[in-house]
């Protein structure tokens, strides 16, 4: 009994700290305590796939689940990336952006958290959990999604994007990345003048971030993902009662499509991006959904530059 309560205390006393901690940044930004970083490691490139010496048939910016916690790819997000990338060639791919850190820091490369990933690593993955709901409240949401933003938006400056370019920026989410997208619309549209699509794997998010100027959401889901579901739930502006929310409001514009992926699990062996699972025709879950995304983008390049050419 009394280790069981130590265990609930020990974790009620972490989710203060993350609480504070995870305000902290986005204060922070806000004031100009801190100023994002926007170097990358060494050796560490901007992009990925298509070669500079041409424009890509668009960028792809991937911004990953809880499990991010440094400027390179996560086990599970970097299959997915590297599967896009040898699907795609045409495509510019940037996976270094930080969807839990108005400041662009990663986690892995703060002193405290090394050691505590030595020692707590589920501290790591508390600690983006809580910035997924920082990103999602009202209070702050205008400032995070400015900043991520904002980090969007120099990394594509970086990565060789040039305003005005009129070359489309795919946000490809997982899980609690379907946040920051969606909050990320605004500021990528605005300060490039791009056009914006958003591709949610699974995506947790709370529903209020306007959505007016995206040109289409795809909604990647299967009803095996719980962790999804739970998002519908807890978040008022998911329900189709709240007519006014963003989400509802680019529901009945025909801005969000849904695309089942069924019998994919949001995490584990049978996930989406699993190379293991595999369909009934032989392909793996990973296999399916690297497809399905490529065709969403290429069908969506082919659509825009037929409309290009018809005016």
């Amino acid at each position: 009994m009394n280790s069981l309560v130590l265990l609930l205390g020990g974790i009620g006393l972490a989710l203060i700290v993350e609480g504070v901690l995870a305000r902290y940044e986005v204060l922070a930004y806000s004031v100009g305590w801190r100023v994002p970083t926007s170097e990358l490691p060494e050796g560490l490139p901007y992009a990925r796939g298509a070669p500079p010496d041409r424009p890509p048939a668009a960028y792809l910016v991937y911004l990953d689940g809880i499990g991010k916690r440094q400027f390179r790819d996560t086990r599970d997000g970097g299959q997915l990336v590297q599967a896009v990338i040898a699907g795609a060639p045409e495509l510019r791919v940037l996976g270094q952006v930080q969807p839990y850190s108005p400041l662009a820091a990663p986690l892995a490369d703060r002193p405290v958290w090394a050691w505590l990933r030595r020692r707590a690593g589920l501290l790591l993955f508390l600690h983006n959990v809580m910035q997924t709901f920082v990103a999602a409240d009202r209070r702050y949401r205008p400032l995070y999604n400015r900043a991520v933003g904002q980090q969007i938006v120099v990394q594509l400056r970086l990565a060789g994007y040039r305003a005005g370019s009129n070359i489309p920026v795919v946000l490809l989410s997982y899980s609690g990345g379907a946040q920051v997208s969606t909050g990320a619309v605004d500021e990528v549209h605005r300060q490039l003048g791009a056009p914006v699509l958003v591709i949610m794997l699974g995506g947790f998010h709370n529903g209020a971030n306007e959505l007016s100027l995206v040109e289409h959401v795809y909604q990647l889901t299967s009803s095996k993902d719980r962790i999804e579901r739970v998002g519908t739930w807890i978040f008022p502006q998911r329900w189709r009662l709240l007519r006014h929310s963003g989400w509802n409001r680019a529901v009945r514009a025909g801005k969000v499509t849904v695309r089942t992926l069924d019998p994919a699990t949001h995490v584990g062996p049978r996930s989406y991006i699993s190379p293991t699972a595999t369909l009934p025709d032989g392909r793996s879950h990973l296999d399916r959904t690297t497809g399905t995304v490529i065709d969403l983008i290429r069908d969506y390049c082919a659509a825009s530059a037929d409309r290009t050419t018809a005016a």
